[in-house]
């Protein structure tokens, strides 16, 4: 997986944008968000949109990759946050750090087996109150694509059905406060989730509806 993002970073940007669906998600995040809040990004890629939106409001962003070569371009692209190249699965940071861990289209690289585990270590990292906006699979599945985009390179995937990865959610001691389904191609698609860390004030924003 490692190799692939940094094989095909670029070709990846191009395939996927940087706008497009994220937009939403990220406004709705900002609209929960206290003032210059701490922000873990993880499956960071390129700092682009998630990092880059997040600092340009004023809250302050740390990045997580695995790919070597995805944090050098997201060190340039976005110079107002700090990124760090690491396996998240073997990452120590701070207990209830961040006030909001954002991790879209990452999990799913995650091998499902540890994935439990690094819910509970997320839900640990959050401060009371604090949010987790994550995409999973919708349906079980792992696997590889040896010509990834067509670049020559593999790309692996592992993720669990939707539901697995809410009652994951739960044991990790989330509150789930919205769940839906996000297309992709004819017939794919993946879980978006909204949860949260119980505890701390009381959400500003409205109530997302079910």
């Amino acid at each position: 997986m490692r190799r692939g993002y940094d094989a095909l970073s670029e070709r990846y940007e191009r395939a996927f944008g940087s706008g497009t669906k994220y937009g939403p998600w990220i406004e709705e995040l900002l609209g929960r968000l206290p003032e210059s809040a701490a922000v873990l990004d993880i499956g960071c890629g390129t700092g682009i949109p998630v990092a880059r939106d997040l600092v340009a409001a004023g809250h302050r962003v740390t990045g997580v990759d695995i790919s070597e070569v995805q944090i050098r371009r997201a060190r340039e692209l976005v110079p107002g946050a700090e990124f760090i190249r690491a396996d998240v699965t073997a990452l120590e940071l701070p207990r209830a750090g961040f006030d909001a861990v954002v991790s879209l289209y990452a999990l799913i690289h995650v091998p499902v087996e540890e994935q439990p585990a690094l819910l509970e270590r997320i839900a640990r990292w959050l401060r009371p109150g604090g949010w987790f906006l994550s995409t999973t699979g919708h349906r079980a599945w792992t696997g590889t694509d040896e010509n990834w985009l067509g670049g020559g390179a593999a790309m692996w995937w592992s993720h669990a059905d939707g539901a697995t990865s809410r009652s994951w959610l739960v044991r990790a001691g989330f509150d789930v406060v919205h769940e839906e389904f996000v297309p992709e191609g004819d017939t794919g698609g993946h879980a978006l989730f909204w949860a949260r860390r119980p505890g701390g004030a009381p959400d500003p924003a409205p109530e997302v509806e079910l």
